[in-house]
C-alpha cells in the first residue's frame, strides 16, 4: 500500500538522523540518512530478488558517497566519475529489466558528497555511515517477508487467472484482441516474477504450487486458443469465467483453498469438457497438500552471460541509452564545475533527472515537471531554513518530506521533484550557514534550469531517432531468431526434453532477447521526437503476432511427442520465415507465401499466417 511505504520510508529517512542528534552528532546523522534513499528501491517483487536488489542498492549509495568524498578536489575527475556512475546504473536497471528510479539517487549520493567540506580521508567513514543507514533501508524493506514471504509470487499468479477469465469473456467480442494482449503481458511478468523468487538451494511448498498454478494457467491458455481455433462457436460457457475467478479470490501463498466445486454444462462437447476438467486440476492444485508439490517443474533462467551480451550488443538500446546519459551527465558536470559557485552541483543533478525520463518525450514532459517541482521546493527548503532549524525540527521535516515523496510519486513527478528538491537542500544544508535568502534561492533555481536544459537538448541531439532506426533490424533479428528456434524443436532435436540441462536451449535464449529489445526499442521509438506516431501504430499488429508466436514457439517445449517435419516442409517453413524477416528489414510488405500445416499445432500455424499477414500492413505503413 502507498501509505505503508511511505510510512516506512519516512522512517528510514528520519531514524539515522534522530540516532545522530541523540549521540550528539547530527552531521553524521545527516549522512547515514542518504543511505536511506536505498529504501525508494523497494518494489513490490519477490523478497529474494528484493534482498539482493536492496544490498546492492545500499552498496552503490556508499560506494557512490566514498567514491565522491575522494574525488571532491579533482573536478575533472569527478566529472568522468559522475558519468561513468550514471551510464552503469542505467545500463544494469535497463539490462536486467529492474523497477526502479535507476541511476538518480547514486548521483544525488555522489554529488552531495562532492559538496560537503573537502577532505579525501573521510571517504571510509562517509561511506560507512551511509551503510548503517543502507542496512536499516534493507532490513525495513524485507520486514515483509516475516508476513507474507510469498506475496508477490501470489499477486501476479492471482492477476494470471483474473485476466484468464476476463480474456475468456472477452471472446468473440470487439475487445478479444485486447484481453489476450492483457493476459500476454501478465503471463509474461508473472513468469519473471516466479524467476526472480526462485531459490536452487531451497524448495517450498508456497512457491511450487503458485509455480504450478502459473505453468497450469498457461496449459489452459494453449487449450483455448486451440478450441476457439477449432470451434464455430467462439463463446465459452460463463462458467469458465466464473471458476477462474473463484480460483484468483481463493489463492492462499501459504496454502490451498476451499473453493466451492462446478460442474460443465449439460451437452458440452469434448473441447469444453476437457477445459473444464483442466480448471478442476487447478482447484486440485490449491487443495493438494505441500509435501505432494514438489513435481520437478524445469526453472529456466536466462545466465548473467546471456543478459549481458544481449545489452552489449552493437545495436542494443539499452547501451545507446546508458552511454548517452553518461556522456551527457559527464558534460553537465563540466559545465557546473566552470559556473565556481557553491554547490554548482544541482546543475548536473537536474540534468541527471530530466534524463531519467524512459522516452524522448517522457524527457521532454520531466524536464518541465523537474523545472517546476523544483523551483518550488528550493522556494519550501529556503523557507525551512530560513528559520534555522534544529534538532528534532529537522528530523520530522525529513520523515515528512520523504514520506510525501513515496507518495506523491505515483501521481506526478513534479509533486515528488518538489519533495525530493526540500529533502535533499535538507540533508545538504542543515549543518552549514544559511546566505541571504534571494541569493540561495536564485542560484539554486538557475542552476535547476541550466541543468534540465542540458539534459534535454542533450537528449533531443544524440540518437534521437535512434529507436525508430533500429526497429526494423530487430523486428528481423527476432523473426530470424525465431525460425531457427523452430527448426529445433520440429526437426528431431532433442530441445526441451532434458529439463535438468539450463542451456536446454541456445535458440530459445536467443530469442527471449531478441524480443526483450524489441519491446523496449518499440516503446522508445513511440517517445521519439519527431515520432511518425500513426506508422509506429500500424507496426504494432505485427510487434503483438512476434511476440503471441514467441509464446506458442516456447509453449511447444513442454511436448516431448513433436511432430518431426519433412526436409520440404521444414525448407518452406524457413522461406516463409526468412521472406518476412528480410521484408521487415527493408521495410516493406512481405510476398505471401504458402504456410504449411503443422499436425497437432493449429495455433501455431495460425500465428505465423497472421504475422505474415501483419507485415503486410507494418510493410506499406512503412513505405509510406
Amino acid at each position: 500500500m502507498p501509505w505503508e511505504k511511505a510510512i516506512s520510508a519516512g522512517i528510514c529517512a528520519g531514524l539515522p538522523v534522530l540516532l545522530g542528534l541523540l549521540l550528539g552528532n547530527l552531521p553524521y546523522g545527516l549522512i547515514a540518512g542518504i543511505g536511506s534513499f536505498t529504501y525508494l528501491y523497494t518494489f513490490h517483487v519477490p523478497y529474494a530478488h528484493r534482498a539482493k536488489k536492496l544490498f546492492f542498492a545500499l552498496l552503490g549509495m556508499a560506494l557512490s558517497v566514498g567514491l565522491g568524498t575522494f574525488l571532491a578536489p579533482y573536478p575533472t575527475a569527478a566529472a568522468i566519475a559522475v558519468g561513468i556512475i550514471g551510464a552503469l546504473a542505467v545500463f544494469i536497471f535497463g539490462a536486467f529489466k529492474i523497477a526502479g528510479p535507476s541511476a538518480i539517487f547514486f548521483v544525488l549520493g555522489f554529488l552531495m558528497s562532492t559538496g560537503m567540506p573537502i577532505d579525501p580521508a573521510l571517504a571510509p567513514l562517509r561511506a560507512g555511515l551511509v551503510c548503517l543507514g543502507g542496512a536499516l533501508s534493507w532490513m525495513l524493506g524485507m520486514i515483509g517477508w516475516l508476513i507474507q514471504p510469498f506475496g508477490p509470487e501470489a499477486h501476479a499468479v492471482t492477476k494470471v487467472y483474473d485476466e484468464l477469465a476476463a480474456f475468456i469473456d472477452s471472446a468473440g467480442t470487439e475487445h478479444d484482441k485486447a484481453a489476450r494482449q492483457r493476459l500476454m503481458s501478465t503471463l509474461t511478468m508473472a513468469n519473471d516474477t516466479l524467476l526472480a523468487g526462485h531459490l536452487s538451494w531451497r524448495s517450498s511448498a508456497p512457491y511450487n504450487r503458485l509455480l504450478l498454478l502459473y505453468d497450469h494457467a498457461n496449459t489452459i491458455f494453449l487449450n483455448i486458443l486451440e478450441h476457439l481455433e477449432k470451434s464455430d462457436s467462439v463463446k465459452l460457457p460463463s462458467e469458465f469465467g466464473a471458476s477462474l475467478r473463484a480460483i484468483a479470490a481463493s489463492l492462499d501463498y501459504k496454502n490451498g483453498s476451499d473453493a466451492c466445486q462446478f460442474h460443465p454444462p449439460k451437452q458440452a462437447d469434448e473441447d469444453v469438457e476437457r477445459l473444464f476438467a483442466l480448471i478442476d486440476e487447478a482447484y486440485a492444485i490449491l487443495r493438494k497438500p505441500g509435501p505432494q508439490l514438489d513435481q520437478g517443474i524445469p526453472i529456466s533462467k536466462p545466465s548473467l552471460k546471456t543478459v549481458l551480451g544481449g545489452a552489449f550488443d552493437k545495436n542494443s538500446i539499452v547501451f545507446f541509452t546508458a552511454i548517452r546519459y553518461g556522456t551527457i551527465l559527464t558534460l553537465a558536470a563540466v559545465i557546473a564545475n566552470s559556473v565556481h559557485s557553491s554547490h554548482s552541483y544541482w546543475i548536473t543533478l537536474s540534468c541527471a533527472a530530466v534524463m531519467s525520463g524512459s522516452t524522448i518525450m517522457a524527457t521532454f514532459h520531466r524536464s518541465i515537471q523537474r523545472s517546476a517541482g523544483t523551483i518550488a521546493g528550493v522556494l519550501l527548503a529556503t523557507l525551512l531554513l530560513s528559520g534555522k532549524p534544529e534538532g528534532l525540527v529537522i528530523v520530522i521535516a525529513i520523515v515528512l518530506l520523504t514520506a510525501l515523496t513515496e507518495l506523491a510519486i505515483v501521481y506526478n513527478y513534479g509533486i515528488a521533484a518538489l519533495f525530493i528538491t526540500s529533502n535533499s537542500l535538507l540533508l545538504a544544508e542543515s549543518t552549514s550557514p544559511l546566505v541571504e535568502f534571494s541569493y540561495f534561492a536564485s542560484a539554486r533555481i538557475i542552476d535547476v534550469v541550466i541543468g534540465a536544459l542540458i539534459g534535454l537538448v542533450g537528449t533531443l541531439v544524440i540518437g534521437s531517432r535512434q529507436a525508430s532506426n533500429l526497429l526494423p533490424h530487430f523486428m528481423a533479428k527476432t523473426i530470424r531468431s525465431q525460425q531457427q528456434f523452430l527448426l529445433d524443436l520440429f526437426s528431431g532435436s532433442p530441445v526441451g526434453e532434458d529439463h535438468s540441462d539450463d542451456q536446454d536451449s541456445i535458440e530459445r535464449s536467443k530469442m527471449r532477447t531478441n524480443l526483450t529489445n524489441l519491446k523496449i526499442v518499440y516503446t522508445t521509438a513511440l517517445g521519439e521526437i519527431p515520432s511518425h506516431k500513426q506508422a509506429l501504430e500500424l507496426l504494432w499488429p505485427a510487434i503483438f503476432s512476434i511476440e503471441q508466436l514467441g509464446y506458442l514457439l516456447e509453449s511447444c517445449m513442454k511436448y516431448t511427442g513433436r511432430p518431426v517435419l519433412s526436409d520440404e516442409t521444414l525448407s518452406q517453413m524457413l522461406l516463409v520465415f526468412g521472406t518476412m524477416a528480410n521484408a521487415a528489414e527493408r521495410r516493406r510488405p512481405p510476398a505471401k507465401k504458402s504456410i504449411p500445416e503443422i499436425k497437432g499445432y493449429l495455433n501455431l500455424t495460425k500465428e505465423i499466417h497472421d504475422l505474415q499477414e501483419a507485415l503486410q500492413v507494418s510493410g506499406s505503413a512503412w513505405a509510406s
